[in-house]
Order: structure tokens, then C-alpha cells, then sequence
């Protein structure tokens, strides 16, 4: 049997479309008719070639998928099963989502209460995830809500989105901080306290400035995350998930020193495994969000990837990308 994928080839070249042949399942392995996948700014750097994300090649595209289990040799999963599979080195080392099949190790996936849809899940994908595990880190700092509003950078992506949301049902007053002020109104509606012009941020003055927040979850790095780390109120959080705009920081000790502030790494692909369940679980549960398909900014097929993977590089998208297979 063969199925279609968005793969890279070789090194520096963009993802191409290509025949894939299934192949005899190894010992662990699963193999998954995928109905949903979801881009998200990784993807897009490795369908584009604008950064080498696949570490090995040829590798299909995409670092989230969920579908139906086609044949396993887990004892876990059984033919019929809903899953998903979200980071776990898919779509770096391993063979990933964009595709229309995918066969995956038994241990990276997660099976799908009755009650929720592989639609649902991949409006939260690897975003959603990485959002709530961002949570379960500052809530296990102890931060809580009397220690002020929680600034979330790069709002309006599949990230921040989602963050704000989670905060905003937890009872934290989420602040938005965007450079996309014409989004306020969808920012609000997800629950954002305030909406904060990005352009009035981010501009570091010493290494300790006016504490302005309890906390912080950062999609950004560099400048911007100094900044935070200065404007953090005494024993807040930061939790840092991103670099989209550097991967460097220029700080000093004296905001944890003298501040007692916390900034948190987040890494949602190698994680334990009682910890991706647990917080997949989480999200099953009582932080399941309502209205989820107000996250979804297009539903695409496979062959509107590359186009739309363009535009995310472009920063031209709010919300979620969602890619429909068949």
C-alpha cells in the first residue's frame, strides 16, 4: 500500500510531494490512518527550508497528527483506536504528520477519550499542548492568580491563543501583547484582560525595572524576554516556550536574586511519558475549552500546506491552521 506525503528530501531543499510505500510494522509500532493534522511555526520552517528542522532525511513534514490505528504492534492500541501523536521527534527524526498515513512507536501516542474528536485534538496539537504544560509548570511554581496578570507574547499565534484561554479559565487575568492591535477583539474574546501594544514592550532598561507582571508565558526570547524577566513582580513565573524572535538573552542574576523570580524552560518532545498523559489529560478534562473551533483560523487540505506554511513564516495567520487529509 502507498499514501501521499509532504516530505523533504535533501538537505536545503523545500518539502515536495512524494509516494510513500507502508512498510511491515516493527515490534511497538503503530500504523495510523491520519485524518487531521496541524501546522505550526516548526512545520513551516521545514516545509520552507527556511531552517533545517528534519534531522533526518528524507523526512515526511509535520510534528503533530491524530487518526485511526490501521494495524499495531503495541498491545496498547488496537485497530479502530482514536490517537494522536504530538512532538516526539515526528516530523525531525521520525516520519511525521503531513501525510496520509503514519506509523509512529506505541509509546509516542495518546489515545482519544470517546468524546473527543481527532479534529479537537489537532486544534490543540503540539500549540495546545505546549500551552497546557506551560500551566502545569507555573502552577506547580505555586503561581496564582493574587500575584498579578500574566503577560502572554506572541498572542495572537496557536500558542498564545490557546494560553490565554487556559489562564482566563483558571482565573489568572491574562495580558495579550501583540503587534497585531486589529486582533484585539479576537484576542478579548478568548479572554485576554487586556490587550498590551507589543511595541511599548520589549525594550529592556536594566536588569531590574517597575514590576508590572505576576508571571509570564513567552513564545519570543531575546529582548522581550529580558524585559519580562525585569518587569516580573517578586516570585512570579516566566515561562519561556519560544524564540521566535532570539534565541539570545542578555540579563543578569538580579531579578531571581533579589526578585525571586522563576523563569521556566518549556520542552514538549522528549518528556516523560506519565507527563505528556497526564497533561493530554488535563486538556480531556477539566481543561477542556469551549467553542474550540474559534481557535481555527482555515481548514486546508495536504496540498495547501507549502502555500499556507508561507504565510505562517509571513506572520500573516492568528490561530490555528488545520489540515484535513482525504
Amino acid at each position: 500500500m502507498s499514501y501521499t506525503a509532504l516530505r523533504v528530501m535533501e538537505k536545503g531543499a523545500e518539502a515536495s510531494f512524494e509516494t510513500v510505500d507502508l512498510k511491515p510494522l516493527e515490534a511497538g509500532q503503530v500504523s495510523i490512518e491520519v485524518e487531521y493534522s496541524c501546522l505550526n511555526f516548526k512545520d513551516a520552517l521545514g516545509v520552507t527550508a527556511s531552517s533545517p528542522i528534519m534531522r533526518t532525511l528524507p523526512c515526511t513534514a509535520g510534528i503533530d497528527l491524530a487518526g485511526v490505528v490501521t494495524e499495531s504492534r503495541d498491545e496498547r492500541y488496537a485497530p479502530g483506536d482514536k490517537v494522536l501523536a504530538c512532538g516526539a521527534n515526528l516530523g525531525e527524526l521520525y516520519d511525521g504528520g503531513l501525510a496520509e498515513m503514519a506509523q509512529v512507536d506505541g509509546e509516542s501516542l495518546v489515545a482519544l477519550p470517546d468524546d473527543f474528536s481527532t479534529r479537537e485534538a489537532m486544534i490543540y496539537g503540539t500549540a495546545g499542548f505546549t500551552a497546557a504544560l506551560a500551566m502545569v509548570k507555573l502552577l506547580r511554581n505555586e503561581q496564582s492568580p493574587d500575584l498579578g496578570p500574566i503577560a502572554v507574547t506572541g498572542a495572537t499565534g496557536g500558542v498564545g491563543s490557546i494560553a490565554i484561554a487556559l489562564l482566563s479559565n483558571a482565573g489568572f487575568a491574562p495580558a495579550a501583547i501583540t503587534r497585531k492591535l486589529d486582533q484585539a477583539e479576537y484576542l478579548t474574546g478568548l479572554g485576554a484582560a487586556e490587550v498590551v501594544d507589543a511595541t511599548d514592550c520589549g525594550k529592556p532598561e536594566g536588569a531590574l525595572m517597575k514590576p508590572r507582571w505576576g508571571g509570564a508565558i513567552d513564545n519570543l526570547g531575546g529582548d522581550m524576554l529580558a524585559w519580562l524577566i525585569a518587569t516580573t513582580r517578586p516570585h512570579g513565573n516566566i515561562a519561556s516556550i519560544g524564540l521566535a524572535q532570539s534565541m539570545k538573552l542578555n540579563t543578569t542574576v538580579a531579578p531571581f536574586l533579589l526578585r525571586g523570580i522563576n523563569l521556566l524552560g518549556i520542552h514538549s518532545v522528549d518528556i516523560p511519558t506519565a507527563l505528556r498523559q497526564g497533561t493530554w489529560a488535563r486538556i480531556f478534562g477539566d481543561w477542556r475549552l469551549a467553542d474550540p473551533e474559534r481557535f481555527v483560523h482555515q481548514t486546508i487540505s495536504l496540498q495547501d500546506v507549502p502555500a499556507a506554511c508561507r504565510k505562517l513564516m509571513d506572520g500573516q495567520v492568528h490561530g490555528r491552521y488545520l489540515v484535513k487529509m482525504g
